[in-house]
């Protein structure tokens, strides 16, 4: 009974009762005509493209710097990477990583102007990161009209100007990663192998980070910045880094994402991705001052897994095809609650 009390205490009734919602719905499917093995791929699927999205939120939080609102910079590098690779024409496993090697430069440099800026508005860095996360999409839809790519298989058709707002890798790299040591359970069951062990690889490089020297510091920054000040760790040095290692994880996090859902989302395709990135490590037990690879891994699953469930057993239950609607009303609920909980932390830490 005392074990019970400790892992009540410790996971939280509200992350109990959403995972027991989720139990449900793979119960409940079966009754529906809702096949369980699909429904179970199709969520291990859409954790893995998630995953490293949700990552690149622990750096930012571990170092004070509160949670990353402003990953579509780190998406916007991706995408830049992504168009470039196809405008190469490189295709397959070596066109992804043509896409990422050219996407991480670019979120490196926008990493350390992004990090530049929230050093000068501690205390404010999420309202900051809100800002830039949404004018860097309001200028990059400006921008992909004028951007000088050729491809065919980019730009406006009958020789218009500028890059189309969905654009198919089907030729390219689609699931370039996810085939690796990908393997099917009859008909209906698909594992992507290969994209869950490099979100797998992801989180073990973050894990060994913040077991590094330079990671201790940084956390140090983060728990008690006067300690660290004291202890000669350069602050705003650490910020920076850990505004790079996040913009850089969104930038693979993106890339990793497309090659799996098959399209390059333009102009304001990354406006609301930083909502359930956020969303996710904040379902999983993290909060605005402490992140772990834990909270990462439980929040993704359960986020990815109540929206890709729910529409499917509601729309088998009530016989209408109301998917895309109720997936909309499950997404931004889940957002607004994992939202709520960061405001009330906040207060609660001020009243303290």
């Amino acid at each position: 009974m005392e074990k019970i009390k400790i892992f009540i205490e410790k996971a939280g009734w509200p992350r109990i009762i959403i995972g027991l919602f989720l139990l449900a719905l793979f119960i409940t499917a079966p009754f529906v005509n809702v096949n369980v093995f699909t429904s179970i791929s199709d969520v291990l699927v859409r954790f893995g493209m998630w995953g490293i999205l949700v990552l690149a939120m622990v750096p930012m939080v571990q170092t004070g710097c509160g949670l990353n609102f402003g990953i579509p910079l780190g998406i916007i590098a991706g995408l830049l990477g992504a168009v470039t690779s196809i405008e190469m024409n490189v295709t397959g496993l070596s066109g992804l990583f043509v896409a990422m090697g050219i996407a991480i430069p670019i979120a490196v440099i926008l990493g350390w102007g992004y990090g530049l800026l929230l050093n000068r508005v501690k205390g404010g860095e999420m309202t900051i990161a809100l800002y830039v996360g949404f004018s860097s999409v309001a200028f990059m839809s400006m921008m992909w009209l004028l951007l000088p790519y050729k491809s065919q298989d980019m730009i406006w058709a009958y020789g218009g100007q500028g890059l189309r707002t969905t654009i198919s890798v089907e030729n390219y790299w689609f699931h370039s990663l996810n085939d690796i040591g990908a393997f099917n359970i009859g008909d209906h069951f698909y594992f992507p192998t290969g994209m869950i062990i490099f979100f797998a690889i992801m989180c073990l490089l973050i894990w060994a980070l913040f077991r590094t020297k330079t990671g201790t510091a940084m956390t140090a920054v983060g728990s008690n910045p006067e300690y660290a000040r004291a202890s000669g760790v350069n602050i705003n040095k650490m910020r920076t880094i850990s505004v790079i290692i996040s913009t850089v994880l969104g930038a693979v996090g993106i890339i990793v994402y497309e090659q799996s859902f098959g399209f390059i989302q333009l102009y304001l395709g990354p406006f609301w991705m930083g909502f359930p990135a956020v969303a996710g490590i904040l379902l999983g037990g993290a909060s605005v001052h402490k992140a772990t690879i834990l909270n990462v891994i439980i929040g993704t699953f359960l986020f990815q897994g109540i929206l890709t469930m729910t529409p499917s057993v509601i729309n088998n239950i009530i016989q209408t095809d109301m998917s895309e609607t109720i997936r909309i009303i499950v997404s931004n609920g889940l957002i607004l609650y994992a939202l709520t909980r960061t405001i009330k932390a906040k207060s609660a830490k001020v009243k303290a």
